[in-house]
């Protein structure tokens, strides 16, 4: 007779965690405007990684507490060597049910079809412009043949759904966006715009717009209705063409906080586990793992920092507050 599985992992207002985006470096080829600065070295030394032992163990015990939705990020996720190696060992645990990417897909031609072998699903790419000089203003690069070559391989590789990240920045690319919906909708990708987050300098200096005019003109350009079926487990709400044959999603932290539904935690490169994108706290795990600590004591460390989970984020209220930026915390 098989022994119980641990109960699952319920915060203290009653939200059940079932999602961990999981950061396998901080260190990106990009410097995107919103997210690390030109000129950043403040990265972690690569002793402080989390090794993919480590890493397999920490999503092992996630599993088994009922959290079956692991997403890879970083920084640049496929800067981290045999990453489909990592992908092929985590994709088996027991639990883990749907295993994901986030990427900018600079390096995504190489790597597609080995990720896509070793049990990756889904993909999420970040492209904010389909104009070069914009895509290399924003990301520091002249990077969108790169990216638009990984999108080739991932549809080639067979991953589907395949969903582009699009961080609206009013007067940086927000006159783009009919242009990219229209796009992805031809391409049979799915759209979904960001409202870009006060995490560091970066962040708050990202020209944010709110999301609620840019849906309004949408579903007038192309007739979207609300989709009734959630998608991905993540925080977007997604609206669909009539036919059912394409959707655009949109994420809202600061307009529309999604706080009450939150079902995940980031854990950094480092082993730091975040408990919400816009507070402090945390549980440091890589001292547990390295420290000789039990898959007892380490459930037990994971059962009290769920606890600390905080209600909501003040973005909105202290956009000021938190200093670390997007990379360190784990896209």
């Amino acid at each position: 007779m098989n022994a119980p599985l641990p109960r699952p992992l319920i915060d203290r207002f009653n939200r059940r965690i079932s999602y961990l985006r999981l950061s396998v470096t901080d260190r990106c080829d990009l410097r995107c405007s919103y997210c690390i600065p030109q000129g950043f070295k403040d990265f972690e030394e690569p002793e402080h990684w989390l090794t993919f032992d480590e890493i397999e163990r920490v999503v092992r015990l996630f599993g088994l507490l009922g959290v079956g939705r692991v997403r890879l990020t970083g920084g640049e996720p496929l800067l981290r060597k045999d990453l489909a190696q990592l992908a092929g060992r985590l994709s088996v645990l027991p639990g883990i049910e749907d295993l994901s990417l986030s990427t900018n897909a600079t390096q995504l031609d190489r790597h597609a079809t080995a990720l896509h072998a070793a049990g990756v699903k889904r993909l999420n790419i970040s492209l904010d412009s389909l104009k070069r000089d914009c895509v290399t203003r924003v990301s520091g690069r002249d990077s969108l043949p790169a990216v638009m070559a990984g999108l080739d391989a991932a549809q080639a590789a067979g991953f589907a759904p395949i969903k582009l990240n699009m961080v609206v920045m009013q007067g940086v690319n927000d006159g783009e966006i009919e242009a990219m919906a229209a796009f992805c909708l031809a391409r049979g990708f799915t759209l979904r715009l960001i409202e870009a987050m006060p995490m560091g300098d970066t962040g708050r200096n990202a020209h944010y717009l709110p999301l609620d005019g840019v849906r309004d003109q949408l579903v007038a350009r192309f007739g979207l209705i609300p989709q009734a079926l959630e998608m991905g487990g993540g925080p977007a709400r997604y609206w669909q063409l009539p036919d059912g044959s394409g959707n655009i999603g949109f994420i809202t932290p600061i307009s529309q906080h999604f706080c009450a539904t939150c079902n995940r935690v980031r854990l950094a490169v480092d082993g730091t586990l975040y408990l919400c994108l816009g507070q402090e706290e945390k549980l440091a795990l890589r001292p547990l793992l390295r420290g000789g600590a039990s898959d007892t004591e380490l459930i037990a460390a994971l059962r009290d920092a769920i606890e600390l989970k905080p209600e909501r984020h003040e973005f909105r209220e202290q956009p000021g507050k938190i200093i670390r930026i997007m990379a360190h915390t784990g896209g």
